[in-house]
């Protein structure tokens, strides 16, 4: 852990920065919102998950890193309490489909665990440092998802 303190903007700046970045992939079809990682760096898809409750599609824009053919991102909120609603979705049904700057996969996704979680995480913490202090404002586990091509 790097033994910093670390702090989470308030919940109106995050909603905001979300909701500009959904717009910019909106006006600029994907080109200005969606990136490849590079290393240090993760990059940037958009997910479409079928709402639990609506069967609605839902879509968000998550950071990801590659792990072989797997997609890999972190279950978080904002580091804020709370599960996000795109992962509650996928626990209900695992399908969704993936949009990168390449193109679009069905894919499935899934929980890491054990040595596989250990693994991604310190993937994670290579491409950010502070991964751990800001885990720990959080009162239950961040899942590392996996998304595995269908």
């Amino acid at each position: 852990m790097s033994g910093k303190r670390v702090s989470v903007p308030p919940r109106w700046i995050v909603r905001l920065a979300w909701s500009v970045h959904r717009g910019l992939h909106r006006i600029s079809g994907g080109r200005l919102a969606l990136r490849r990682p590079r290393h240090g760096r993760y990059g940037l898809m958009r997910l479409t998950t079928r709402g639990r409750r609506s069967g609605q599609p839902r879509s968000v824009i998550l950071a990801y890193l590659e792990d072989g053919p797997n997609l890999t991102t972190l279950a978080m909120n904002g580091w804020s309490d709370g599960e996000p609603a795109w992962w509650l979705n996928l626990l209900a049904d695992p399908a969704a489909q993936i949009e990168l700057r390449d193109g679009t996969r069905p894919v499935h996704a899934r929980a890491a665990a054990g040595a596989e979680h250990d693994q991604l995480w310190q993937r994670w913490r290579e491409v950010d440092e502070d991964l751990d202090a800001y885990a720990v404002l959080r009162s239950t586990p961040t899942a590392v998802v996996i998304f595995e091509e269908r």
